[in-house]
């Protein structure tokens, strides 16, 4: 993920989204031509080690697309990296809906005492975009302590708490090793930022 053009570049056009391919008005604009998720991720740690964060390798199948919002073939992309569980909020679900919708259907847990979310806004150019607007990510992040082990979970091959300190940032798909750092635990290596 890289850093947005000085702002002083931009027009200024507020997040008062509209439907269809032009503002509707002053004060509105319409979804980024390269789009924008809103997205709510577990950072789930190690009881017993706080920087170890729980992360997997997904098990590519149908069920991602449905539930992780992963076609198959990003699915099959992602497959060897680690990934937090996350998923976007479906339309109109709250981020606290969707963290507890993530716990349940990615891991199979019902989870209690999550603080935040904690939110992030980055901007950034996708390698193969040529939109006129930057990518737009809203970040939710639900913070807590996970099971005493790893869950084990038919979406997943393996599931681990890793050492994010240790683990460099490109072991980690969907710039998951970004998010992570956002909430304080940093990949052994610095950000690519373009």
């Amino acid at each position: 993920m890289g850093l947005a053009p000085p702002r002083a570049r931009m027009a200024r056009r507020f997040a008062r989204l509209s439907p269809g391919f032009a503002p509707v008005g002053p004060g509105h604009s319409v979804v980024p031509s390269d789009g924008m998720c809103l997205s709510a991720f577990l950072i789930l740690t190690a009881p017993d080690d706080p920087k170890r964060a729980l992360v997997g390798h997904i098990a590519p199948g149908p069920e991602w697309e449905e539930l992780g919002g992963l076609d198959p073939a990003r699915a099959a992309r992602v497959g060897e990296r680690w990934m937090l569980p996350a998923t976007q909020l479906l339309l109109f679900e709250s981020p606290s809906e969707a963290a507890h919708r993530v716990g349940r259907e990615l891991l199979g847990l019902e989870l209690t005492g999550l603080s935040g979310p904690q939110v992030f806004s980055e901007t950034y150019r996708r390698p193969d975009s040529t939109a006129e607007d930057l990518h737009w990510d809203l970040h939710f992040l639900f913070t807590g302590p996970g099971p005493r082990r790893p869950p084990t979970h038919r979406l997943w091959r393996e599931l681990s708490y890793v050492p994010v300190g240790a683990t460099r940032r490109g072991e980690f798909a969907r710039g998951h090793g970004d998010v992570l750092e956002l909430a304080g635990l940093a990949p052994r290596d610095p950000p690519q930022r373009s």
